[in-house]
């Protein structure tokens, strides 16, 4: 039985956004601020059209270039020939509604609700299991969530506004993107839910949801539109189809070669909410279940993220993440990873019984 995650910690850097052209990633090339509000003006609307470009850096990075041509294939376009990937050149926007997002970025005002998900979060797991909840390490953390944005290109569009300092009442300015709450992630109505009482990776595969049966009216309405899931290995894409048609897509991690991914065609059993993760390192990191483990307990830091999409394989799902730069560039132990905010829009799309292939 296989099971997934590991945790990853990873530094912050802040850079200001008038210093684009001097401190700009090696290969990138320099970039003035109209270079990198027609960037995140491309991310924002594809990422307002649910297909995820990854976090929204201001980048023409791979995941963009990946959600665009899947997005072209989506409207029966011919996506153009693959970029080098090392290479910031902006690819082929023409026939795209870009005028649609309008404002690039908006200007939000910290609230105190955005403070209340927010805590001291140890490094070392049997501390971690201790707490009630795995919390947001900082604002910034819960901020770069809540918009889609990697944390660095935040503090770059706000040089002064260290995040030591962020408080409720503070002016940021952000992309336009739909934001992602997480404090109504537990009202949220998924479909095919399952209880998240117990650890998600240890969810029997004969678990049923907890849906009640459908009402009259749903038993004479017209069928509902084929749902399907595809996980590409190979571009470490997600893609949801209706009917054959590719309706959205969102970029993810999946196994390494020493825990990988469950290749072959399975289906949801269901979805779970805020879910606790028995955290068994013998288990994740060899297969073998052990009587070391933590029972971690849910939060936008848990491992599995916010939500997690039951397989019809025992300790496999697609989940969220506590991580979501490394997204695309790091393994998972055997399950497929999204972003917090990817994961609850494709658990909004998929119930019981949805095959789900990866390939």
């Amino acid at each position: 039985m296989n099971s997934c995650i590991r945790l990853i910690i990873s530094a912050t850097l802040f850079v200001s956004i008038s210093a684009f052209s001097e401190k700009a990633p090696a290969n990138k090339g320099t970039r003035t601020s109209a270079d990198v509000e027609a960037a995140t003006r491309l991310q924002v609307f594809l990422d307002r059209a649910n297909f995820g470009p990854g976090k929204l850096d201001g980048y023409y990075g791979d995941f963009t270039r990946k959600a665009l041509a899947l997005y072209r294939e989506s409207r029966g376009e011919q996506p153009e020939q693959p970029a080098d990937p090392k290479s910031n050149a902006a690819p082929d926007v023409r026939g795209l509604n870009l005028a649609s997002v309008d404002p690039v970025f908006i200007t939000y005002t910290v609230t105190e609700a955005d403070m209340q998900n927010v805590g001291e979060v140890p490094e070392a797991v049997a501390e971690q299991a201790k707490l009630k909840a795995l919390p947001y390490r900082d604002v910034l953390e819960a901020i770069g969530e809540k918009f889609h944005s990697d944390v660095d290109f935040i503090a770059q569009l706000n040089p002064d506004k260290p995040k030591e300092t962020i408080k409720p009442g503070d002016v940021l300015k952000l992309p336009n993107v739909e934001p992602f709450d997480f404090a109504v992630v537990k009202d949220l109505k998924p479909g095919s839910e399952i209880s998240a009482h117990a650890p998600v990776n240890d969810i029997a595969d004969n678990e049923s949801p907890a849906d009640a049966p459908p009402a009259d009216s749903e038993k004479n309405a017209p069928p509902a539109p084929a749902i399907s899931v595809t996980v590409d290995t190979k571009t470490s894409m997600l893609a949801v189809r209706e009917n054959d048609k590719i309706v959205a897509a969102y970029p993810v991690t999946i196994g390494s070669e020493y825990t990988v991914s469950p290749i072959g065609d399975w289906k949801v059993r269901g979805v779970a909410k805020l879910p606790p993760f028995r955290y068994d390192e013998q288990m994740l990191n060899h297969g073998e279940r052990s009587e070391d483990f933590h029972m971690l307990p849910p939060g936008p830091n848990s491992p599995v993220g916010v939500m997690w999409i039951a397989l019809n394989k025992e300790g496999i799902g697609l989940h969220g993440t506590n991580e979501p730069d490394e997204i695309g560039r790091s393994a998972s132990h055997g399950c497929v990873r999204l972003a917090n905010w990817d994961i609850v829009r494709l658990a909004g799309k998929v119930k019981g019984g949805v095959p789900v292939a990866i390939h």
